[in-house]
C-alpha cells in the first residue's frame, strides 16, 4: 500500500518537516557526488551494530560507534530508498509536528530514529553490516500518528498486478497493517535482511513502539510549557 495523502489538515507551518526532508535529500546529492568515496562515508555515519553493541554490553563510554545513531537518520542507500521514506514523512510528519510543536517534533524525531536503532541493534547485535536511513526515525512518527488520528483517512495506492485501485482507509487500519507487516517480517527474519544489507524490519517495528511511547510524554510537555 502506498500513501498518497491524508485528509487531516495542517494547522501550522510544519517547516520543521520540511528541513528534515531537505536535509536527507540535501545529503543524499552529496552522496551521489562522492564517486569511490561512499563506502567510507557510509561505513562513518551508518550505525554498526556489533561496535554499538560493544559500548553497550562492556558498559564503557565511546563516542565514535554511537554517533551514528543520529547521523545515519540522514544518510539513505539510493532514490526509491530516499523518496519512499520522505513520502511517508511528508503525509505524516506535519500533523504530528502541530501537536508537539516545532521543537518537540524535532527533538521527538531524532529519539525515535536513535530509539529504532537500538533496538535494531539488540536484534541483530553481532551483525557489522552498517545501517542507514530515516525509517526508524519515521516509523516512530507513525506511531504518533496512529495514537493522534486514528480516524484520518489516507488516500491510498494499492498495486494488484496490473490493476490499481486508490482507496480511503483509516489511519488506524493503514499504521495498524503496516506495523503488524514490520513485526511479522521482522519475527520471521529474525534481523536476517538487516544483517544481509536489506530491510531492518525490527527498526521500522520498534520505532513504532518507541514513537507510540513517547507521544504522551511530549505531549504532557507540550501542554506544560504552552
Amino acid at each position: 500500500m502506498i500513501p498518497l495523502r491524508d485528509t487531516v489538515k495542517s494547522k501550522t507551518i510544519p517547516f520543521v518537516n520540511w528541513i528534515l526532508i531537505g536535509s536527507c535529500g540535501l545529503v543524499f546529492l552529496y552522496e551521489a557526488g562522492l564517486g569511490d568515496r561512499l563506502s567510507d562515508f557510509i561505513e562513518k555515519y551508518a550505525i554498526v551494530p556489533s561496535s554499538v553493541w560493544s559500548v553497550i554490553s562492556d558498559r564503557r563510554w565511546s563516542f565514535r560507534p554511537l554517533y551514528p545513531l543520529v547521523t545515519a537518520v540522514f544518510v539513505h542507500g539510493g532514490w526509491l530508498h530516499l523518496m519512499g521514506n520522505m513520502l511517508f514523512l511528508y503525509i505524516f510528519g506535519d500533523n504530528v509536528e502541530d501537536r508537539l510543536g516545532h521543537f518537540g517534533y524535532a527533538v521527538f524525531f531524532l529519539l525515535a530514529g536513535i530509539g529504532a536503532g537500538l533496538v535494531q541493534v539488540y536484534a541483530n547485535p553481532y551483525s557489522a553490516v552498517p545501517l542507514i536511513g530515516a525509517s526508524g526515525a519515521i516509523a516512530g512518527v507513525l506511531g504518533a500518528y496512529f495514537l493522534l488520528y486514528p480516524k484520518a483517512k489516507i488516500l491510498t495506492l494499492i498495486p494488484l498486478f496490473v490493476f490499481f485501485p486508490v482507496v480511503e482507509i483509516s489511519a488506524f487500519f493503514f499504521l495498524g497493517f503496516w506495523f503488524l507487516l514490520q513485526f511479522a517480517e521482522g519475527w520471521f527474519a529474525g534481523g536476517a535482511d538487516a544483517a544481509g544489507g536489506g530491510v531492518a524490519w525490527w527498526a521500522h517495528a520498534g520505532g513504532f513502539v518507541v514513537g507510540a511511547a513517547l507521544l504522551p510524554v511530549f505531549l504532557v510537555v507540550r501542554r506544560v510549557t504552552k
